[in-house]
C-alpha cells in the first residue's frame, strides 16, 4: 500500500470518552412512564380491604349501640324501682310512727310490726338500704341536716338525732336523711 492510501484509511482515534459516547448515541427521550393499570387481583383485594373495613366498622358500631342499650336498661330499671320505692316511702314513715307510739292493744301493736317487717324484708330484697343513724358522721351527699347544736359529748359533724330515715339503692340516694348535727 502507498503512503497516500495508507494515510486515507487511517484516520485519527479519538479518544473515548463522555462526550464522544454523547455525540454518538442520541439522547433518549426519557418520556414519563404510563401509570401501570393494575391487575385484577391488585382490583379484587383492594374492593375486599373496602368491604372488610366497612364490615368492621359496622360491627363495632352495633356492639357500641347493644352496650348503650344495655346500660339504658338497667338505668332506667333502677330509676323505676327508685320511683316505686320512693312512692312507698310515706307508709313506711306511718308504721314507723305508729311502732313508736304507746298502746294497749297488743294485738293491734303486732300486726303493725308484722307489717313493718314484711314492708322492710320487701324493700331490702328490691336492693333498698336504709341509712341515717345517730352518731354517724354527717354526709352532705345523702343526709340533710335541718338542725344545728353544739355539744361537746360528740364530735364534729356527727348526726345527734334522725327526724326522717334515708333510703337509697345501690348508689342513688331515694331520700335524704333530715338530720341534726352537732358542732
Amino acid at each position: 500500500m502507498s503512503k497516500k492510501n495508507k494515510e486515507k484509511t487511517e484516520q485519527p482515534v479519538k479518544e473515548v470518552t463522555e462526550e464522544v459516547i454523547a455525540e454518538e448515541i442520541p439522547a433518549q427521550e426519557t418520556a414519563p412512564e404510563a401509570p401501570k393499570e393494575p391487575s385484577e387481583t391488585e382490583k379484587l383485594q383492594k374492593q375486599y380491604d373496602e368491604e372488610h373495613d366497612r364490615y368492621l366498622r359496622l360491627a363495632a358500631e352495633y356492639d357500641n349501640f347493644r352496650k348503650r342499650s344495655q346500660k339504658e336498661r338497667e338505668a332506667l330499671y333502677t330509676d323505676i324501682k327508685a320511683e316505686t320505692v320512693g312512692k312507698l316511702l310515706p307508709v313506711y314513715d306511718d308504721l314507723a310512727r305508729a311502732l313508736e307510739n304507746e298502746t294497749t292493744d297488743e294485738s293491734y301493736k303486732k300486726g303493725v310490726e308484722l307489717t313493718m317487717n314484711n314492708l322492710k324484708k320487701i324493700m331490702t330484697g328490691l336492693g333498698v338500704e336504709e341509712f341515717g343513724e345517730a352518731g354517724e358522721a354527717f354526709d352532705p351527699n345523702a343526709h340533710n341536716a335541718v338542725l344545728h347544736i353544739e355539744d361537746e359529748a360528740l364530735g364534729e359533724n356527727v348526726i345527734a338525732q334522725v327526724f326522717q330515715k334515708g333510703f337509697r339503692i345501690g348508689g342513688k340516694v331515694i331520700r335524704f336523711a333530715v338530720v341534726k348535727v352537732a358542732n
